[in-house]
Formats: C-alpha cells, sequence, structure tokens
C-alpha cells in the first residue's frame, strides 16, 4: 500500500508520518512546498501522479481566530483544496480520511455530541471544515471522516508547550474554565489513524483522549505532570475577548469508534505524561 500524507509539517501530520516510517510503508509527507493546496491542478497532479492507496487528509488552515479575517484564504484550504484532494481520490479509487474539529458543533447543551448530531458551526473556521467534510461525502464512498479535539503534539505550537512557557515566565496565569473538551494527544491519534485507514470501516469518527475537562483542568494537570509551581486562577471565557467565538461544550461521543471495534485512546491525563516524557527536550 502507498500512502499519501497531507500536512506533514502540522501536528497531527508530522505524527502520523513517523508512525508510517515505523511501520516500514511505502509513503510521503507532502506540504506547502510540495504543492499549493488552493491550486487545483498542482494538488490533482502530484497526487494523480504519486498514486496513492490511501490518502490522509490532515492539512488545513487551523487559525481560528485569524480564519475570520481571512476567510478568502481559509475557505480556499479547508473547502476547496479539500475538494481538489477528495476528487484525485476518486478518480484513484483511493480510500481518503479526513481530519475535522470539534467546532463543527456549536457547544450547546452538556452532553458529548454523537456523529449523528447535526453540526451548527459557530466560527468561520468550524464553518469550513464543516463544509470540507460535505465535500469529502460528496465526491467518496471510500472515506473516513474523523472529528477531534484540543490537539497537542511534539512538532509545532500547542496549548501545552504555551503553558510550559508561561509556566516558567509568571507565578499566576488565568485560564479558561467554562469551555469543556478532550485533550487529545497528536501521537495516540496518528496510530489510531493508521490503523483505521486499513479496514474498510468507512463513515464519521470522534476520536480523542478518554476523559473530559476544562481548559483551566487541561492547565492543572500540565503543570502537575511538569512539576510547576505555579497559580492557575480560573476565569470566564469572558474574560478573553477572541475574533471567534468558541463552543463551551467540545465534548465528542465515541460510540461509534467503539461499536466499529477500534480501541480506546488511553486517559488524557497519562497522554499528558507520556508527551511530556518523549517530548521534553524539545518543548522547555
Amino acid at each position: 500500500m502507498r500512502v499519501l500524507v497531507t500536512g506533514a509539517d502540522g501536528q497531527l501530520g508530522y505524527d502520523v508520518v513517523k508512525k508510517l516510517k515505523g511501520l516500514d510503508t511505502e509513503h510521503i509527507g507532502v506540504d506547502k512546498e510540495d504543492f499549493d493546496l488552493t491550486n487545483e491542478t498542482e494538488t490533482k497532479e502530484f497526487i494523480l501522479d504519486y498514486q496513492p492507496d490511501e490518502i490522509i487528509h490532515c492539512a488545513a488552515y487551523t487559525d481560528v481566530d485569524q480564519a475570520e479575517v481571512e476567510k478568502e484564504l481559509c475557505y480556499k484550504v479547508n473547502v476547496e483544496g479539500t475538494r481538489y484532494v477528495a476528487e484525485a481520490a476518486k478518480e484513484l479509487d483511493a480510500k481518503m480520511l479526513y481530519i475535522s474539529t470539534d467546532y463543527v458543533f456549536d457547544g450547546q447543551g452538556e452532553e458529548p455530541f454523537e456523529v449523528t448530531d447535526e453540526p451548527n458551526p459557530i466560527n468561520y473556521y468550524g464553518e469550513t471544515k464543516y463544509q470540507g467534510e460535505q465535500e469529502v461525502q460528496k465526491s467518496l464512498d471510500k472515506y473516513f471522516i474523523v472529528r477531534t479535539s484540543w490537539v497537542f503534539g511534539e512538532h509545532g505550537d500547542n496549548f501545552v508547550k504555551t503553558m510550559l512557557k508561561l509556566g516558567k515566565e509568571r507565578d499566576e496565569i488565568s485560564v479558561v474554565a467554562d469551555q469543556y473538551g478532550s485533550p487529545t494527544y497528536t501521537g495516540d491519534l496518528a496510530e489510531l489513524i493508521i490503523e483505521m485507514i486499513r479496514t474498510d470501516k468507512y463513515g464519521i469518527y470522534h476520536a480523542t483522549n478518554e476523559g473530559f475537562c476544562s481548559w483551566f483542568e487541561f492547565a492543572k494537570e500540565i503543570f502537575n505532570v511538569a512539576d510547576i509551581d505555579v497559580k492557575v486562577r480560573p476565569v470566564s471565557s469572558y474574560k478573553f475577548e477572541t475574533k471567534a467565538e468558541r463552543p463551551r461544550n467540545s465534548k465528542l461521543s465515541k460510540v461509534a469508534l467503539f461499536d466499529n471495534g477500534f480501541k480506546k485512546l488511553i486517559q488524557y491525563k497519562e497522554s499528558i505524561r507520556i508527551y511530556y516524557k518523549v517530548s521534553n527536550d524539545n518543548i522547555l
């Protein structure tokens, strides 16, 4: 099998490529330097020339606040770019796995969102990711849509790295305490993605590490693992002005994942410990 991974320079794409190397699988990881995802000709020509059997589409415009400003670029990457990849996959009869987000939901209520719940994005990033899902479904039968949340990995910027940096610089940090979700370690998610695309269990899935918490609780656990003595103060979302609205409830139900025989990812607290141990030299 030949695998193409887009967004190889991003947090998740980086770990997917890293895991594929360990499996000695024929693969290629691509990013902006290889082709412009917003250019239909470049995108399709590259993919059709490589002729993958499986495409793991991690590339995306992910700056949630800037997406409210750069709407045209965000749309070109997340919607049109995804369409080009999906159409190339269709021409090759290749499987495609598309990474989506908890932000396709509006965050209302307290229960975890099921894969069957109707998306209702409240920011432009979420809207384009949902439209990307629709592009995949429109073009393909052999697809996986994997919605995840609050990702952190060894490569690139993330909440864990930000907290560790601030914890070294400050005695007190204020963190939002009224948004809930599941932290997700890209090393764990990458393994699941590779396992999933090897099957024919097509459809929509939610995939995160186990357990729910607020950003405040997430931060406290990070400092606990790193043994950093800093006061963490819980605050309301209203204390932080952002261009894009965030969902209060980003909890995702993994019932579809388990019903199809895929294993649970480990508890998020354990994933932080593993991440901190393997990445310590790079994140401090």
